[in-house]
């Protein structure tokens, strides 16, 4: 079989979580920079441009994602039936760039910036432990 469809093959079939996670996009110039990432996965939320197909050049936020089609709807971007009724058009998660994030989520920002997320409790190095040790012995004596 051809590597071609073995990874076709194993796109179509992912599970929920391995096509979850590939709703992702590429950042913005600036964005990039800043966080020294390509490309992140997208959340309800995050501001996106649209760089190909029928909508190209409209900004919005990222109202709804469709973890099936691999797609998102944008605030803005909406069609109308033959009746008047409007409905919003997906947009392949390819065809976007993120130019701004939902900072809602802070353990997703930190990990952008590659810091470790604020533990609860304040554990103590072996270094700090061994040093304690000594003073608590002399002050039972």
């Amino acid at each position: 079989m051809k590597p071609t469809k073995m990874r076709n093959q194993l796109i179509y079939r992912a599970s929920h979580v391995a096509k979850s996670k590939q709703v992702s996009s590429h950042l913005s110039k600036e964005l990039k920079k800043k966080y020294s990432k390509n490309s992140i996965r997208i959340v309800e939320g995050d501001s996106v441009k649209i760089v190909r197909g029928e909508f190209k050049g409209v900004d919005g936020k990222v109202s709804k994602i469709s973890i099936q089609k691999s797609s998102l709807a944008i605030d803005g971007v909406k069609k109308e039936k033959t009746k008047g009724e409007k409905f919003d058009v997906y947009v392949h998660s390819s065809n976007v760039i993120v130019t701004s994030l939902n900072s809602d989520d802070k353990w997703r920002i930190s990990k952008l910036e590659g810091k470790k997320p604020a533990s609860k409790s304040k554990k103590t190095t072996s270094k700090e432990a061994i040093e304690e040790k000594p003073q608590k012995i002399e002050d039972e004596k």
